[in-house]
């Protein structure tokens, strides 16, 4: 617990530096992005990749911070959704294009720290192949059920699992933060779990709505929704402490699981060798983006935390992370074919 409370000062230390670096840099780097892509006289739109099919939370925040970055960049950013391999198939197109900042992606602790540990093929490098550009924010996880299901808390869950080893939970993929989440989990509770990926949250939540799969952890953007409206039920929430959103579904930790918390967070990435300058622009209008009030108020009532930073930090944040995820993979045994 110790580790995750220094881990969430240091997130929220981010915050406050992103906001005094933007501050400095001025207004002056929208005209330097434009100079530094238009040498052949042409301005494309940025393509902002996300790794991970329409519908979840990376293409509900990308969608809305990129609206943003366009008005301040004057260029248009379009979101391409390449969903597959836990995030790994849209990654790799973004560590293989021009580091010019016509290409950029929406990495997380799964695609740049978590898979490296669990894929045993990489078609890249999180911490040679690209350029940190600034961190989004964090997530809360949640672990839910369809509306109908006898399954009313953890500990009826718990239950069911050991009346029924191998009981099958789904995720938005293999090898993402909500994969690691059903791992600690099965630890925490003695538990033999069957780990279901998709290709995304949308996927996998119609095939827990419509019954397929009796259980989910999912990050909150994407199944708030459904539970707002009665869909599904939250049995609670992966974090250390309880999502505003969500003020009576009690943390893992609360529900019986001592010690138990896991955060996601997310930032965008280029291909490496990208120009500082160009860096700079795309890092101030993330970090603009994300003081937007409608652009924060959207996120936070989704279950969403904006939190930006600077180039530097996601970069040292990006680090350590890969350290500290290698040992957790390997402590969980967890791999991918």
């Amino acid at each position: 617990m110790d580790r995750t409370l220094s881990r969430r000062r240091a997130l929220a230390r981010l915050g406050a530096a992103a906001a005094t670096a933007a501050l400095a840099t001025g207004a002056g780097l929208a005209p330097a992005f434009a100079r530094a892509q238009s040498a052949d006289g042409a301005q494309k739109p940025i393509r902002f990749i996300v790794p991970y099919t329409p519908g979840g939370t990376t293409d509900l925040v990308a969608r809305a911070v990129g609206q943003r970055m366009a008005e301040t960049l004057g260029r248009p950013v379009v979101v391409d959704n390449r969903g597959g391999a836990g995030g790994n198939i849209g990654m790799d197109l973004v560590a293989k294009a021009a580091p010019d900042g016509a290409t950029i992606g929406f990495g997380a602790i799964s695609t740049n720290a978590l898979n490296p540990h669990v894929y045993r093929s990489m078609a890249f490098d999180p911490r040679k192949d690209f350029t940190a550009i600034g961190l989004l924010g964090t997530s809360t996880i949640v672990l839910e059920v369809p509306a109908a299901s006898p399954v009313r808390t953890v500990a009826d869950l718990v239950a069911a699992a050991r009346r029924t080893p191998g009981l099958p939970y789904a995720t938005a993929g293999a090898g993402t933060s909500m994969h690691l989440a059903g791992v600690m989990f099965a630890q925490a509770t003695g538990t033999e779990l069957t780990h279901v990926a998709y290709k995304g949250s949308g996927p996998a939540l119609n095939d827990l709505l419509g019954g397929a799969v009796g259980a989910m952890f999912d990050n909150l953007p994407a199944s708030l929704p459904h539970l707002q409206a009665g869909t599904l039920r939250a049995l609670a929430v992966a974090g250390p402490q309880r999502s505003p959103p969500l003020p009576t579904v009690p943390t893992l930790d609360e529900a019986g699981l001592p010690g138990y918390a896991l955060e996601p967070w997310f930032g965008v990435y280029g291909p490496a060798g990208m120009p500082a300058p160009v860096v700079q622009a795309l890092n101030r209008a993330i970090v603009d983006a994300l003081a937007q009030p409608d652009v924060r108020a959207k996120l936070v009532q989704a279950g969403f935390a904006p939190r930006g930073s600077t180039p530097q930090e996601l970069a040292a944040l990006t680090r350590a992370e890969y350290q500290r995820l290698g040992e957790v993979a390997r402590r969980a045994g967890m791999s991918v074919d």
